[in-house]
């Protein structure tokens, strides 16, 4: 049985930054394409794709083409949609009961499908194989109980990153950092030493994030995991930001600003003027920071140097440099990973075993061996899966790529936090609401000035409370 459908618009409403994929079906339930004869049908597994990477779109007709034709029984029909579409438009499609067969999405989705009872266990589908071809720790995250709902397309770590020239100049020991870390307190008082003046006027800031509307969140989550926190419950499925770590962490983000190593206007930067902060020398270190903008800071210095007029106007060179972000009090080094890829869906119609088999075959094919091997090496990752990994050697390798990310980024990726398939689809549903209605909006007001750390740990607790119960928190 779908649970009530009209239950899935309030949900959809608050967690459209989790998802990243959309499209629509073209089944008449049973999985074949209508139309034709006996002789002729084929089972139509529909993918709804947004642009993965840089080429993705461009090369996926031939990744289908190619599947088509090996494929007698099968076709795969792509609906592609932008980033800033995809979301709404797969909400849309869930609500209805018609969803794609495969959505590309965030893993932090597969829970609220989950909850609509729209989510299909692929493990019941899979060919031998196909399941072990991935990371376990990182297949994980697609995982609920002993269900597999979906497979990853990559592992992309969330970090910070600064620029190298600037770092130096501070006396901060980047490759040191790189590799074994740093506390609260020495980043704090590193970004200190990166602000520079002009009178009272501060030319460069230590450090920023792009905090502008839902992206605040990206702050919030992928810090709070180094503050004692790596996931919203603890082991016991104790709700853990009622814990008292919470209010220290976020005095400890607040003092940032308060130190004037970041703008007090934080919470009005999107990530474009982030980024655009960075490349002017505005700003030593920023986040979230990505393996890709080593390529894109590149990418403009190689303009800079030939006076192309696309470069950004009065950027500097940049020469980018991954940085881990900093152990809090009471916290351990653990990674934010962005784990995306291709969940597995039905509608109201229950497709028939084939079908579901066929929908299995077809993520497998594109999560792995040479279209992961392609789209990571554009996002300047490594491959979770072992044929990707087989295929991404076979490439030419990149020109000019910093060895030392290279290192750092595959030792953040070893980093990130434990997957939790043993929280509940209801509870993760509830937490996410939590995040939505209470955690992003008094973050806001936090980084504004507007609410103090104390009155938003204190709405955190009250809010947590009444949902869960204090029994169901974490009360220390």
């Amino acid at each position: 049985m779908r649970k009530k459908l009209l239950s899935f618009m309030l949900v959809a409403t608050m967690t459209t930054s989790l998802l990243m994929g959309c499209g629509n079906s073209n089944t008449n339930g049973s999985g074949e394409q209508e139309g034709g004869t006996a002789a002729t049908k084929k089972d139509v597994v529909t993918a709804l794709l947004p642009p993965v990477s840089a080429t993705y779109q461009d090369k996926i007709n031939t990744y289908i083409e190619d599947f088509n034709k090996e494929n007698e029984d099968i076709q795969i029909e792509v609906t592609t949609a932008s980033w800033e579409d995809v979301t709404q438009k797969l909400d849309v499609q869930v609500n209805a009961g018609s969803p794609p067969d495969i959505a590309f999405i965030g893993s932090s989705g597969v829970t609220k499908y989950l909850d609509t009872g729209m989510a299909v266990d692929i493990s019941k589908y899979a060919e031998e194989g196909m399941l072990e071809d991935f990371d376990e720790n990182i297949l994980a995250y697609f995982k609920n109980g002993e269900g597999v709902y979906g497979l990853p397309a990559y592992c992309e770590v969330q970090c910070i990153g600064g620029n190298k020239e600037m770092l130096e100049k501070a006396g901060i020991d980047w490759k040191k950092i790189q590799q074994e870390g740093w506390t609260y307190d020495e980043f704090r008082e590193s970004i200190k030493k990166g602000v520079i003046k002009n009178g009272d006027k501060i030319n460069t800031y230590g450090f920023l994030f792009a905090c502008s509307g839902v992206a605040a969140k990206d702050y919030f989550s992928i810090f709070v995991k180094n503050a004692g926190m790596p996931a919203v419950f603890d082991k016991e499925l104790k709700y853990a930001y009622t814990s008292k770590d919470m209010l220290s962490f976020l005095k400890d983000l607040r003092a940032l600003i308060d130190d004037g190593s970041m703008p007090k206007e934080l919470s009005s930067i999107d990530a474009g003027k982030r980024w655009n902060m960075m490349l002017t020398g505005q700003t030593m270190i920023t986040g979230k920071g990505l393996s890709s903008f080593e390529k894109s800071a590149r990418d403009n210095t190689k303009l800079l140097e030939a006076k192309d007029s696309n470069a950004v106007e009065n950027s500097i060179p940049l020469d980018y440099v991954v940085l881990p972000v900093p152990v809090f009090e009471n916290g351990q080094q653990s990674a934010y990973g962005a784990i995306d890829g291709y969940i597995c869906l039905t509608g109201e119609k229950e497709p028939n075993e084939e079908h579901l088999k066929n929908v299995a075959k077809v993520a497998y094919y594109l999560a792995s061996g040479e279209r992961a091997a392609n789209t990571c090496q554009e996002l300047y990752l490594k491959p979770i899966c072992e044929t990707g990994r087989t295929e991404y050697d076979k490439l030419p390798p990149i020109e000019d790529k910093n060895e030392n990310n290279t290192k750092a980024v595959e030792l953040l990726t070893k980093q990130v936090a434990e997957a939790r398939p043993d929280i509940p689809a209801d509870l993760g549903a509830k937490a996410i609401k939590i995040e939505d209605e209470v955690i992003v909006p008094k973050f806001q007001g936090l980084l504004s000035g507007e609410v103090t750390p104390e009155e938003m740990y204190q709405a955190i607790v009250d809010t947590a409370h009444d949902v869960f119960g204090e029994d169901g928190c974490v009360n220390d």
